[in-house]
């Protein structure tokens, strides 16, 4: 499969859309190609805004492969618009007019939940499947029939050639095929393990066998063509272990129009089946030594049932514990079950009797059951084994198990069990809980610092290791907090908190302090803090520290930005002053002059009145420039006159000069 074929599709609604170009965009970033037909598409990008998008979208949701879309909906920015969008349920909504990199974002994020459904989907056909496998496995009694169907349905599941189940010789020399999915009625095959390498290496090493390209792989050689001839493009074998010893293999063959390779999760699917399968062979045999029993297992029968007998004298105390406990004798069969137990297990003790501990108990796990079995047949004691069992009414129970022979010497077994459901269940919840608290709280921009009573650190979040500049741990192995700020601030805080006045008793409302990062300098925080108490008790205290450096370096540029504009504008009304006056000032000016200089002309310089109007034509010319320079202003410059009083300093701020 090429890369483009396996890239999810988007199909545009209606197909004269405008939006067909941000979307040609949009899809190469999201990782989806647009395509032209519902049935090639995942997702449906309507167009509401189009004229003919209504009908459009009328006339996809008709389809079968329509239906199915995940709906992307693009709508004007209004009221009625969005209300139109209840009955449709859209996966996202964009109004017009978005980005291409909101509609990327949007696309992927439909594009994620799409496979992750795809995903709950393939696990849960695995489950059901192997849910089915265990039943089957568990209530068959014609094994030979029960294989061959199994590896017909791992077949069809897999989408492959053939399944098949390979039994191994007990001397490891031959093999023989005693069920393959392609061949209903087939019964013990011997096949030479020289012709099936990957058999043969899977029962050398124990491990699961996996080729990728059959006709060029090192482990066929000397079988390559045959492998070709039959088209065979990958193999898996998977081992089975019975009692330790690798006695089977379970072979999966596939050409080349089959699959190339097998996903890592259908492996993981694969070695389960093996596994249960493999349970299911050595339950087989168990079966068939029962039936062959021997004198010496009835009389082993016979002992361990004189041996229950003999609890009798604590017979008393099994009937009024609050645990299930149950007598086995040695091939795990009930010999006595408590009240409790029968409670437990919602099975009367004579029902349970002579029953195997399997069929009372209805285990999910076999395994786990029958090993704790065998631990104490060996002699061994194991205590507090949980595993979850399945009620008579179909309810799930976790019980935990504890098991060991009835007395040394003797190969009874004694055991005992407690429903611990729902203690489970609370852990369960409880490490959810934690795990998301602990997200949460690590995900906060805001450093979140909590001490316990003596001061020692004992949370450290993400926002904290970015404002004090320590790991968190650093923070956790043993520093104080008195370390966090300047010398008695930490005090003075919890002195705070335990004071009603400052936003009421165990809590501080938000106040500005600043406290000392890792390099010793002073940060600027908001910061609020509270008491945990348990019972009345004090436990914990924490804060919540608000990083104010960049706000306060923002009002700063802001403030400047005000001095500038203030001054702006006082230039701009200075400017304009200067400009009216020398305009209005000029015209008065050069009268006064030129009549001056007109009666200068007329007086001689002995004249009595000459000296007064040369005195009046040098103080208009001194005025005359007084004028100049103010129509010249460009800036407001000021200097001191009479004690602290300012006047504007015509020299400097009619200069050119910067």
């Amino acid at each position: 499969m090429s890369l483009h074929e396996s890239l999810l599709g988007v199909l545009l609604v209606p197909a004269a859309s405008a939006a067909r170009e941000p979307l040609a965009r949009a899809s190469a970033q999201a990782g989806v190609r647009v395509v032209e037909t519902p049935e090639q598409a995942t997702i449906g990008l309507v167009d509401l805004t189009a004229p003919e998008g209504s009908s459009a979208l009328s006339a996809l949701l008709a389809t079968p492969a329509g239906a199915q879309l995940s709906l992307v909906a693009l709508v004007e920015p209004t009221e009625a618009a969005f209300a139109a969008l209840e009955s449709l349920k859209p996966a996202e909504v964009m109004t017009a007019g978005s980005a291409s990199y909101e509609l990327a974002w949007r696309l992927r994020r439909v594009a994620e939940r799409h496979r992750e459904r795809q995903e709950l989907m393939r696990r849960q056909q695995d489950l059901s499947l192997l849910v089915e496998l265990t039943a089957d496995y568990a209530e068959s009694l014609d094994v030979e029939a029960l294989l061959h169907d199994v590896t017909r349905r791992l077949a069809e599941r897999l989408g492959i050639g053939r399944a098949a189940l390979v039994m191994l010789d007990r001397n490891g020399e031959g093999a023989r095929v005693v069920a393959a999915s392609d061949a209903p009625g087939l019964e013990d095959t011997r096949i030479d393990l020289e012709r099936y390498p990957e058999v043969r290496e899977a029962a050398r090493t124990g491990r699961s066998v996996i080729v990728e390209d059959a006709s060029n792989h090192p482990l066929l050689e000397g079988v390559q063509n045959e492998v070709a001839a039959r088209g065979i493009h990958t193999l898996a074998a998977l081992p089975l272990h019975i009692r330790g010893e690798v006695r089977g293999v379970l072979l999966l063959r596939a050409s080349g129009g089959d699959r190339r390779t097998f996903a890592q999760h259908e492996l993981d699917f694969l070695n389960t089946v093996a596994h249960a399968t493999a349970v299911a062979l050595r339950n087989a045999s168990l079966l068939q030594s029962v039936r062959g029993q021997t004198e010496r297992e009835m009389s082993a029968r016979i002992a361990a049932e004189a041996k229950a007998a003999s609890l009798e004298t604590y017979h008393l105390f099994f009937a009024n514990v609050r645990e299930g406990v149950a007598i086995l004798d040695d091939r795990a069969c009930v010999l006595s079950l408590n009240p409790a137990g029968e409670s437990i297990l919602e099975t009367p003790s004579e029902a349970a009797y002579g029953r195997h501990l399997v069929e009372v108990t209805h285990p999910l796990d076999e395994t786990v059951l029958m090993e704790l079995v065998t631990a104490a047949r060996r002699g061994e004691s194991r205590s507090d084994v949980d595993l979850m069992v399945r009620a008579p009414g179909g309810r799930r129970l976790t019980l935990s198990f504890s098991a060991g022979p009835l007395e040394d010497g003797r190969r009874a077994i004694i055991l005992s069990f407690r429903d611990v459901t729902q203690a489970r269940q609370l852990a369960d919840e409880l490490h959810h809980t934690k795990d998301f608290l602990e997200r949460l709280i690590d995900s906060s921009v805001d450093a979140i610092v909590s001490a316990d009573m003596r001061g020692h650190v004992i949370l450290f979040n993400k926002g904290a290791e970015a404002l004090f500049g320590y790991t968190a741990q650093q923070a956790l192995g043993g520093m104080h907090v008195n370390q966090l700020y300047p010398p008695g601030v930490a005090r003075s805080i919890m002195r705070q908190l335990r004071s009603p006045d400052f936003g009421g008793r165990g809590r501080l409302s938000v106040c500005r302090q600043d406290v000392v990062n890792r390099l010793g300098q002073l940060v600027p925080v908001n910061m609020t803090a509270s008491i945990i108490y348990e019972g009345g008790r004090e436990v914990a205290s924490v804060g919540i520290f608000t990083d104010l450096r960049d706000r306060m370096e923002l009002e700063r540029k802001l403030s400047d930005v005000e001095n500038r504009l203030e001054e702006s504008e006082k230039n701009a009304v200075i400017v304009a002053l200067a400009g009216t006056a020398a305009h209005e000032l000029n015209q008065p000016l050069t009268s006064v002059m030129g009549y001056a200089e007109l009666l200068k002309r007329r007086l001689k310089e002995e004249d009595s009145s000459y000296k007064p109007v040369d005195i009046i034509y040098r103080e208009a010319e001194r005025m005359a420039e007084i004028v100049r320079k103010i129509g010249r202003i460009t800036r407001y410059e000021t200097k001191a006159y009479m004690g602290s009083q300012q006047i504007l300093d015509l020299d400097k701020a009619s200069s050119h000069d910067d």
